[in-house]
């Protein structure tokens, strides 16, 4: 079968390798969509760890082909989303519930095969059924969708908050959603590509603003911004050092502001601590998807969420190394391999 396979830094392949064949208690899945994450390409770079020689992937979608000994829960022809984060349930975080902070945590597409490739093998345990109108393409999307429902429930958003949203893309864009559903009553984005503003107002966003117009701080919570006084939450989703470092200067007194966005390891920026300290700012960081990914696939079989125009780019197995190399284009949101 096809693979897309990480044979080390710089080193990204599509290759013919041997079918799988699923163990105990695991699935074996014919992969019909696969998304590309900023994170691919954090991998390719060796700015995110992994373990390779692996087959990438981590947000996809498939049909149950075979269950190995002892599997359950599912039956072939089944239409599955895969939470690629297997974690052990034995260390100190497992044991007192963050299961997103294990110790020993591997996920699909990272440290195990995942779903650029004909097939995968899924543990049933990170398996969660989807109904057979649910589009691929769509299912695809509970990965990051689970990830962006981890950083609302962080930010507590309150019905009547609002919420300034950094970065426009699918991350952002799923976020602009999400709040809205959480009760937000404005819900502003900051983003620099035009297409990805009308895009957001057309998803829910409130008002949109162009970080390159001018200062983007003031425009959103100075005294004639969209936001005086500035937002009740923030969300960074963009992984960039300009968001970085206006997130804390866009929240109100009081507010809380919630990293979703992911940075090179390594790269830093400069925040002020008194600023956080005075103002008594709320800083937390959101890491993938503890217990979220049965919501989002819930979200996902409702219709609730606009997913169709998040996908700009539909491709096979064959182009995914070239659009894994190169980084995102402009107007791409997602771009999504296709059986």
């Amino acid at each position: 079968m096809k693979a897309v396979r990480l044979e080390g830094l710089e080193q990204l392949f599509l290759r013919d390798v041997a079918p799988p064949e699923p163990g105990p208690g695991e699935l074996l899945v014919r992969v019909e969509a696969s998304g590309v994450c900023g994170t691919d390409r954090h991998l390719l770079h060796g700015s995110f760890p992994s373990t390779p020689p692996v087959t990438i992937g981590h947000e996809f979608c498939g049909i149950v082909e075979a269950l190995g000994p002892g599997a359950s829960g599912f039956a072939i022809g089944d239409r599955i989303t895969a939470d690629p984060n297997i974690v052990c349930g034995r260390c100190e975080p497992c044991q007192k519930g963050r299961i997103n902070l294990c110790r020993n945590l591997r996920a699909l597409g990272i440290q195990r095969d995942g779903g650029f490739a004909t097939h995968a093998i899924v543990p049933q345990s990170q398996a969660y059924g989807l109904p057979a109108s649910v589009k691929p393409e769509h299912g695809a999307f509970c990965e990051p969708i689970a990830c962006c429902l981890h950083g609302i429930d962080m930010a507590q958003i309150q019905a009547g908050a609002t919420v300034a949203v950094l970065g426009g893309g699918v991350i952002g864009l799923l976020t602009v959603q999400l709040a809205r559903l959480a009760g937000a009553r404005q819900v502003v984005l900051s983003t620099r590509q035009a297409s990805r503003r009308r895009l957001a107002e057309d998803l829910g966003a409130t008002a949109t603003v162009d970080p390159t117009a001018g200062d983007p701080v003031a425009a959103i919570s100075g005294p004639g911004g969209v936001l005086p006084g500035g937002a009740d939450v923030v969300i960074e989703c963009a992984g960039v050092p300009d968001t970085m470092r206006q997130m804390t200067h866009v929240a109100r007194a009081g507010g809380t502001v919630v990293v979703l966005g992911v940075m090179p390891k390594g790269e830093t920026v400069a925040w002020e601590p008194f600023d956080v300290l005075f103002r008594e700012l709320r800083v937390l960081g959101s890491f993938i998807n503890p217990f979220t990914h049965r919501r989002a696939a819930e979200l996902v079989a409702a219709g609730t969420l606009q997913l169709d125009p998040l996908v700009t780019r539909r491709m096979g197995l064959d182009e995914v190394v070239n659009v894994v190399r190169q980084p995102a284009q402009p107007g791409e949101v997602k771009a999504m391999a296709v059986a």
